[in-house]
């Protein structure tokens, strides 16, 4: 099955872009590609039924000297957000725990991050009432990783999978369609997740989120709801200690 493009509205706080990669056995070409391939992939967000097969993205063999460019890194976080139906749009922000410091995310150190997901309907007022918004539900929400090396090898060491409604208070809305996102309550909150150890030779990694959600095309009609899979790519650099 196709993937379906979503158009996407990048949150840029600096001119430094964020690489993208998806997990997987990748083939290896030559380092300018790979170069190139990073920052054309900046803010790429796929939307796809939740039964459809990955993609996978040509990588390189790596150099030393090659800059892995990631607003994460350069800002301490980054927020993404993709337009999941008209006017509707879904975030996920990612946060800097510990070291806040990521100039210090090294190889061999614990690197703890947190995120958020939340969803925006531009067509009512902040403030309306539930009844008025398009509702949408996440039930599923997986983060898979990839290395870059300079060996060219590349590893997934950290990976994460998750029914939402197991990560939030008893009393957040929830229904057989997941977590509701829209309401005062905020959303999905994950303070903290931690990557451990990674290959000596790492200078880089992507984070791949999959988030599984249904969304509701007509407010307060319960007979229009629809699921969809979201993608997004969160590139970190990674510095020697």
């Amino acid at each position: 099955m196709s993937i379906r493009r979503l158009p996407v509205r990048r949150a840029r706080r600096t001119a430094i872009g964020a690489t993208l990669a998806l997990v997987g056995v990748l083939s290896l070409s030559g380092c300018s590609q790979l170069v190139d391939a990073f920052n054309n992939m900046q803010g790429d967000t796929a939307s796809v039924p939740a039964n459809a097969g990955a993609t996978v993205r040509p990588s390189a063999t790596p150099t030393e000297t090659m800059a892995f460019n990631s607003q994460f890194t350069y800002d301490g976080s980054v927020m993404m957000t993709s337009e999941i139906a008209d006017d509707l749009e879904l975030r996920l922000e990612l946060w800097a725990v510990d070291s806040k410091r990521t100039q210090e995310w090294t190889p061999a150190r614990d690197k703890t991050f947190g995120f958020a997901v939340n969803v925006y309907d531009r067509r009512v007022d902040d403030k309306a009432v539930l009844a008025e918004k398009r509702r949408v539900y996440i039930s599923s929400i997986q983060i898979m990783s990839q290395t870059a090396q300079t060996s060219g090898q590349v590893q997934s060491p950290f990976q994460f999978s998750a029914d939402p409604r197991t990560l939030v208070p008893t009393d957040t809305l929830r229904s057989e369609r997941g977590l509701l996102l829209n309401t005062y309550q905020g959303g999905l909150l994950v303070p903290e997740q931690t990557i451990r150890q990674l290959p000596a030779d790492t200078f880089g990694m992507t984070l791949e989120f999959a988030m599984t959600i249904t969304v509701e095309g007509t407010a307060n009609t319960d007979t229009s709801f629809q699921q969809q899979t979201v993608y997004q790519y969160v590139p970190i650099a990674i510095f020697q200690d």
